[in-house]
C-alpha cells in the first residue's frame, strides 16, 4: 500500500485552491494577533509561524512594525503565493520550507506561534519531535502559542485526520517544559460559512 505523501497533498491544495477557498482562510488573524497585544511582544522578538504558509499573520506583523519574522510551511506553493502577494516586502521575512514535526531551526525564537499545524501531528514520534524542536529552540521565557481543533471541531481539514485537542490535553502535551499562561476555545467561521472550534493556548518556556 502506497504510503501518504503529506507535501505532495499540500502542495496540490495550494496550486489547486484559491486562498478564500480554503477552510482557514482568514484575512486579520484577530486571535493570533491578540497574543502579540496581551503579551506585549517586543517588535525586535525573534517570531516564527509554524505552518504559516500563505496566511495574513506575516503582513499584519510587518504593519505592526515587527522585524524578525520566519514563516515555516510544508508547501512551498504556499510560500510562494505568499511571496507573491506581498512583493518586495517579502524580502523583510525568512521563508522556510519545512515538515513542521521534522524542522531543524538554525536559530533560536522569542515567539513560537502555531495556529493548526500542530493538530495535523496524528503519531507519538511527530508530536514527540515538534515538542523537542520548540523545547530545544525557544529561548528561556519565550512564548508558544498553539492553535488547534478543539474536541468540538472537526475531525479532518482538506481530507487529511487530524488530533484533537481540549484546553488540559495541550496543557498536558507540552508541560514541563511549557507553563501555561492561558487557553480558550473560540469559533472559526470559514469562508464557506461554516464554524470551526478552535482551542487556543499560550505558554512560556520554563
Amino acid at each position: 500500500m502506497e504510503s501518504f505523501d503529506q507535501k505532495k497533498h499540500w502542495e496540490n491544495i495550494y496550486q489547486t485552491k484559491s486562498l478564500k477557498d480554503v477552510s482557514w482562510f482568514q484575512p486579520t488573524p484577530e486571535t493570533s494577533l491578540s497574543f502579540f497585544k496581551a503579551l506585549k511582544v517586543p517588535t525586535a522578538a525573534k517570531i516564527i509561524d509554524i505552518g504559516g504558509g500563505d496566511s495574513f499573520l506575516a503582513e499584519h506583523l510587518l504593519d505592526l512594525g515587527y522585524t524578525n519574522i520566519s514563516v515555516l510551511d510544508i508547501s512551498e506553493s504556499a510560500i510562494e503565493r505568499a511571496k507573491q502577494r506581498l512583493g518586495p516586502r517579502s524580502e523583510k521575512i525568512k521563508w522556510i520550507v519545512a515538515d513542521a514535526s521534522a524542522f531543524k531551526p538554525t536559530e533560536k525564537y522569542d515567539f513560537w506561534h502555531d495556529r493548526a499545524a500542530f493538530h495535523f501531528l496524528t503519531t507519538e514520534s511527530q508530536r514527540a519531535n515538534y515538542i523537542n524542536t520548540a523545547r530545544n529552540n525557544i529561548n528561556p521565557n519565550g512564548i508558544l502559542v498553539i492553535g488547534t481543533f478543539s474536541e468540538q471541531g472537526p475531525k479532518k481539514c482538506s481530507g487529511i485526520d487530524i488530533k484533537q485537542y481540549s484546553e488540559a490535553s495541550i496543557e498536558e502535551a507540552f508541560k514541563p517544559f511549557f507553563e501555561k499562561i492561558n487557553s480558550f476555545t473560540i469559533d472559526h467561521k470559514t469562508p464557506f460559512d461554516t464554524i470551526q472550534n478552535f482551542t487556543f493556548c499560550s505558554f512560556r518556556k520554563a
